[in-house]
């Protein structure tokens, strides 16, 4: 069983610090950092804007994260907020520029080389399966997180 727990946490250490090696490498040629990458593709995938919330959602990020970012993004001229006389710019749609869609354009055909490499040889069969299992892993470690966290509200910890 502990072994289990090792194959997993290195296993998904491993994936996801080479993902951000290549976040930073790879955007550092665009001029981006690696924290830009999410925001831009799920800013592209929504011609029709987000949220800061929107984002902060999708992206998995907390919300000082994301201002952080939207407000770079703003100063290089990549998005545009669709209602720029709303007083509080979280509320407002963020769209991407015409500047930031040719930036996008380029991330996105990162993110699919990146996605090719790392699935290769293997079947969609595997993909599959692989997917599940990892959301459904995802799934039961939040439940079990809620249940520690509850547990502990309550003075009960395990």
């Amino acid at each position: 069983m502990i072994h289990r727990f090792e194959q997993l946490t290195t296993g998904v250490s491993q994936i996801y610090k080479n993902i951000q090696r290549i976040k930073k490498l790879e955007m550092r040629s665009l001029g981006l950092k690696g924290t830009h990458v999410m925001c831009l593709y799920f800013l592209y995938s929504h011609s029709e804007g987000l949220t800061a919330a929107d984002l902060c959602n999708l992206c998995k990020e907390n919300k000082a994260g994301i201002s952080r970012i939207l407000s770079d993004l703003e100063d290089r001229g990549f998005i545009q907020y669709a209602h720029p006389q709303e007083k509080k710019k979280y509320r407002s749609k963020a769209v991407l520029t015409d500047t930031g869609m040719q930036h996008a354009r380029k991330v996105n055909r990162l993110i699919l080389r990146a996605t090719l490499e790392g699935g290769k040889d293997i079947t969609a069969g595997e993909r599959d399966i692989f997917y599940r299992v990892l959301f459904l892993i995802s799934d039961n470690l939040e439940h079990f997180c809620e249940e520690l966290e509850h547990s502990q509200e309550q003075g009960t910890a395990r």
